[in-house]
């Protein structure tokens, strides 16, 4: 028996295959975005976080406020205070590198600008010093982490010791570009004596100005680091 012929079944129009674009190499797929986002927010938290501690050791007179106030301030929760910090204390000791490392740019600029009339790396340094404001973020500090009248606590010790530290590496660097002629064991030696000095200068200007930040309380770091400068510039074989 012949097969009937079945219904005509429409015939779809002949098209040429479409296959998705690949993404651009130069363009960051959403998993690639994903991680640059979460580290763009967490700088945002880290940052609004110190900058509430600064805030509050301002109105308060020092580090004298409490997680739940830092959060409201910051904006963030509670939690998030302590995804980017142990403690409190280490809010507060960022506060204080953020002031401190300001000062550490300023002398590092200052010993590296060029056309200056500084013959030797003794020049060069002393005038970095003396032309920067060590007493207002000094005094800062003092506040800032509870120092006593007369002495620093041993964390404002832990901190100065710290920020000159780092402001040693870079007045090295800075002088040695600076003065390539002379042996950079040279250059090391002078800063770290230097460095040195200020940390025994700054305890003497601590105990007799109580670290004010007043013109007085500069015309006395200002004496001690003459003094420092020419001890180093005469040496030690012959007391003055």
């Amino acid at each position: 028996m012949p097969l009937l012929p079945g219904p005509e079944r429409p015939t779809a129009p002949a098209t040429d295959a479409v296959t998705p674009d690949a993404p651009s190499a130069d363009v960051p797929g959403p998993d690639a975005a994903a991680p640059d986002r979460r580290a763009a927010l967490r700088a945002r938290h880290r940052r609004a976080i110190v900058a509430a501690a600064a805030s509050l050791m301002e109105e308060k007179g020092g580090a004298r406020f409490t997680v739940d106030e830092l959060a409201a301030r910051a904006d963030v929760a509670r939690r998030t205070i302590f995804n980017h910090f142990a403690s409190l204390d280490d809010v507060v000791v960022e506060v204080c590198e953020d002031v401190l490392g300001t000062v550490v740019e300023t002398l590092g600029a200052s010993a590296a600008e060029p056309g200056t009339d500084r013959p030797t790396p003794l020049d060069d340094v002393t005038a970095a010093l003396r032309g920067t404001d060590l007493v207002g973020p000094m005094a800062y500090l003092t506040r800032a982490l509870g120092g006593t009248a007369t002495e620093p606590t041993p964390r404002v010790t832990t901190m100065v010791v710290r920020t000159f530290t780092h402001l040693a590496e870079r007045l090295v660097a800075a002088t040695t570009r600076r003065h390539p002629d002379v042996d950079p064991l040279e250059i090391e030696m002078l800063v770290g004596a230097l460095m040195a000095g200020v940390l025994v200068i700054q305890r003497r200007w601590w105990a007799e100005t109580g670290a004010a930040d007043d013109d007085a309380s500069r015309a006395v770091w200002s004496g001690l680091l003459d003094r420092l400068v020419e001890r180093i510039r005469a040496g030690w074989a012959d007391p003055v």
